[in-house]
Parts: C-alpha cells; structure tokens; sequence
C-alpha cells in the first residue's frame, strides 16, 4: 500500500483550496443584497396576491426603481471619492425647465434635451470645482447648491407644473415610452459599471476615496477626478428627471428634491457604497433601489401604511452599513489567509 504523499502545493493555493464555496461568496460585494432583493421578492409575491407578479406590477416596480438607480449610478461615484451630492434631487427637478426653456427659444427637441443635461453637468462640475479649489466640505457645497437650484426651479416655473412635449420619437426616447425609464436605468448602469471596474479613471476614483493621500503621490490628479464625478452624477440627476417628467406629461417643480437624493443616496449605501469612500459598484446601487422598488410597492399592494415604508429603509441603511462593515472583515481575512 502506498503511502499518502504530503500536499505539496505552496500555502497560498491551499488556502485557496481549502476556502470552500462560502469563501469565495463573501468575496462577491453584491451578494449580500442580492439574497435580500430575492427574499424581499419572493416574500411579496407570496403575501401581496397574484396583483404583485403582473407585467402592469412589474411596470410599476420599473417606475419606482428607475429615476432612483440611474441619480444613484452617479452618487456611488461621488461616495466612492468621499464626498457626497445632496443637490442631485434639485438638478433633477430643474432640468425638465432648462429643456422648455431651450425648447421654446427655438431648439430642436432633441439638442433641448442635451442642452437640459449638459447644463445639469455643468451644475455637478460647479459643485466639484467649489469644493475642491476653495475647500469647502462637498456636504456644505452641495446643501447650499439645493436650495438656489430649488429657488431656481420655482421661480422659472413660477410654481407650477409645465407640460412636457409630447410628439416626436425624442420625447418615446426620453421618457413618453412606458419602459424608456427604466431602459436608461439598465443602460447607465452597465455603463458606470463598466467605467468604474474597468477604466484607469474608476480605479483612479477608487483610489481617491481610498487613500487620497498615497493617489496624489501615485500621480493622480484626485481633485479633477473629484470634478469629473460631481459632473457625472449632475448629468445623470437631470436625464433621470427628463425621463421621469416625460413619462408623467409634466415637469412638476415640486417633484425630486431632497426626496429623490436620499432614496439614491440610501440605494448606494444599502447595496453597499462605503459612505467614507474608496468602495462600492453600481450594480450594488441598482439592487438597492430594485430593493426598495420591492418594498415600496409590496407594501402598498399588502395594505400596510406607507409610512412603515420609512421605518423599514432607516433599518435597512443600518443593517446594510452592519452587514457591509463585517463582509468586508471577513474578505480581509480571507485576503490575509490567502497570501503566502
């Protein structure tokens, strides 16, 4: 009989080896909201009734989930650097009037509507620039930035809803078509996604709310990476409340604000956006808000207050900062069994 030989494989591989299948899981940063946003779906559809798994109930889960994922794609960019925009909701509520306004000094729709966003990314880029050239903390920035964009957006509107314009192929892309929303929440998504996990300048974000100190050093310009994703996340703020108004047929200059903002900004930390930066995805930010879709909407189709809606989300936030604190313990373990 022969004699068993000694696993010669170096302390690294069997560490690798040896991790097993939960290991490996932990090591997915999406995981943990991911099996909450399946229970949270399977749990309605068994107690909201067959109303919950309708193509119309779908619609209306698509509707909640898309202004929020796509302002919450750019917030993740903006936390991952450490900073924070709390005026993406009045950007949101403001740039369905710079579209009229463009629209009605003689612009074909479609260029109001880019003008609308690129005058959104200019407002980030403002944010970003006033933060970083006079040093003023990104939470004071952007506050004082909300409310002159929401004086702003009363006092073009005068206080009322406008209609959005409603024929053309632009405004079925932009909104008018029931499932465009939620289309451009999927595509912004992917995009970001793939900006930040694949591109030098998601590596040079992640690096700059990681250690800001050693990215200076390491030759990254961290301030302009700052203003880029300030204007990211403006530019994506004013198409999700493009998309949004156009879906209703009016741009409402009580819609977004601070209400907006704190359902993205809670999407990203729940799929697990690190609020003192250096980690997070956006797909985590996506699920987060399909998450909150979820509830939103089973809650109202089960009868329960919609105020136990806000109760639900506080503990959902502290649950998710608890559980996102501990798995990323637990993937430094991991890391640290892993090196020889």
């Amino acid at each position: 009989m022969t004699k068993a030989l000694p696993d010669q494989r170096p302390a690294a591989a069997r560490a690798r080896g040896g991790a097993g299948f939960l290991p490996g899981l932990i090591r997915v940063k999406e995981l943990s909201i991911l099996l909450v946003t399946v229970a949270a779906a399977i749990y309605f559809a068994l107690t909201s009734g067959p109303g919950f798994t309708t193509t119309d109930n779908y619609h209306t889960i698509a509707q909640y989930v898309a202004p929020w994922a796509i302002v919450a794609a750019g917030e993740v960019m903006v936390l991952i650097c450490g900073q924070i925009d709390l005026s993406a909701g009045f950007v949101f509520t403001l740039s369905p009037f710079v579209l009229v306004l463009f629209h009605n000094n003689g612009f074909p729709l479609l260029l109001a509507v880019i003008g609308a966003i690129v005058v959104s990314g200019a407002i980030g880029m403002v944010n970003g620039l006033i933060h970083t050239v006079f040093g003023l903390s990104s939470f004071i920035t952007t506050l004082g930035m909300a409310f002159l964009l929401w004086g702003l957006s009363l006092v073009i509107s005068g206080g009322s809803p406008v209609s959005a314009p409603a024929d053309g192929w632009v405004m079925d892309v932009f909104g008018a078509w029931g499932w465009s929303e939620f289309v451009w929440a999927v595509v912004v998504v992917v995009v970001m996604q793939v900006l930040l996990s694949t591109t030098r300048f998601g590596i040079a974000t992640q690096a700059t709310g990681g250690n800001p100190v050693g990215a200076a050093e390491a030759g990254i310009r961290t301030n302009r990476i700052k203003v880029v994703n300030f204007a990211i996340v403006g530019a994506l703020a004013g198409l999700a409340g493009i998309l949004q108004g156009t879906r209703v047929g009016s741009y409402d200059p009580t819609n977004g604000g601070f209400n907006v903002m704190f359902y993205a900004v809670a999407a990203a930390v729940i799929g697990g956006t690190a609020l003192l930066g250096g980690s997070g995805t956006v797909v985590g930010a996506f699920l987060g808000a399909l998450l909150l879709g979820l509830v939103y909407d089973g809650f109202n189709l089960t009868g329960i207050s919609a105020n136990a809606f806000y109760l639900v989300l506080g503990v959902a936030i502290l649950v998710a900062a608890l559980l996102n604190v501990y798995v990323s313990v637990m993937r430094k373990r991991l890391g640290s069994r892993g090196r020889p």
